[in-house]
């Protein structure tokens, strides 16, 4: 086992086929194959059920994969270390999709221009999925919501789990968007849809609106239904048209513009947080740090 077929193995499992990865990587697909099988032999298990020319990771594959991200994180880590003062190599980013586009674009363009030998990748998801991503070092830091409850009528911020580190990088105005026309609200009885459009169940902005809408006194119980969106535009044209209400950062409808078909609430205000893995610390990642904070 070497470091080379660790990455070969990541490459295939993120892939799920051979051929993908063999191109990614710039090896022959035979080379992929063969290196796979003399993994297997010599682990003893199947790492991957072969349907075709599909490779799903087997039970025992996902628990190696997590051991292959480990070594091929810190093995980065110790390369990048010899050299404090030149950031580079890769550095593995994820960000949820509005900070992505409303905070992002030009501090990562002068990210770019300042640090050419870093390789930044980004990918973007809701919060809980990158707080996943982070813990399991398929991305080396990521951006993304503050937890917090409703409690006693107050937002209260909740901690992360203790392998995180994290430092507010933004802060966030979450507001309440309605259709044109809806009645002025002053709490969550005064909603009139039942209906909420939002991500994924990961995404902290939605359980957030989920609790503000079911900390409303009214009688009888509304029951909140959601209706799953992929964007902040479809999410925004589904309340336009009056099916639904949703809860969008102010900064993702100041990018957007538009808003005069809607009615605004402002509910709270939160921290966007860019987290790591405790004792994570490379040159790029310290550069990447300072430009975030930096105004």
């Amino acid at each position: 086992m070497d470091l080379a077929v660790l990455e070969i193995f990541r490459a295939v499992a993120e892939a799920q086929s051979v051929t993908r990865a063999a191109a990614a990587l710039n090896r022959v697909q035979s080379n992929v194959t063969t290196r796979i099988r003399q993994l297997e032999d010599e682990l003893g298990v199947e790492l991957f059920l072969r349907d075709g020319k599909r490779m799903k990771l087997s039970e025992r594959g996902q628990e190696f994969l997590l051991y292959a991200e480990q070594i091929l994180a810190l093995t980065e880590q110790a390369k990048q270390s010899m050299h404090p003062d030149s950031p580079s190599g890769p550095l593995r980013l994820g960000t949820m999709e509005s900070t992505a586009a409303s905070r992002l674009p030009q501090k990562l363009a002068r990210f770019h221009r300042e640090h050419p030998e870093v390789e930044l990748t980004v990918t973007t998801g809701p919060t809980g999925r990158m707080l996943d991503a982070v813990m399991e070092r398929r991305v080396d830091c990521a951006l993304v919501a503050q937890p917090s409850s409703l409690k006693d009528g107050r937002w209260e911020a909740e901690p992360f789990p203790p392998e995180i580190e994290s430092l507010p990088v933004f802060t966030e105005e979450l507001v309440l968007v309605l259709p044109e026309g809806h009645p002025v609200v002053n709490g969550p009885d005064d909603v009139s849809l039942t209906t909420l459009g939002g991500f994924a169940f990961s995404c902290s902005y939605r359980q957030i609106a989920e609790q503000w809408f079911n900390s409303g006194k009214g009688q009888p119980f509304r029951a909140l239904k959601v209706q799953e969106l992929g964007s902040y535009h479809g999410i925004l044209a589904c309340v336009t048209a009056g099916s639904c209400f949703g809860i969008v950062p102010r900064s993702v409808l100041e990018l957007i513009g538009g808003t005069t078909n809607l009615t605004l609430h402002p509910i709270m205000q939160i921290e966007t947080q860019l987290v790591w893995r405790a004792g994570y610390n490379t040159p790029a990642f310290k550069s990447l740090q300072g430009l975030l904070l930096a105004t």
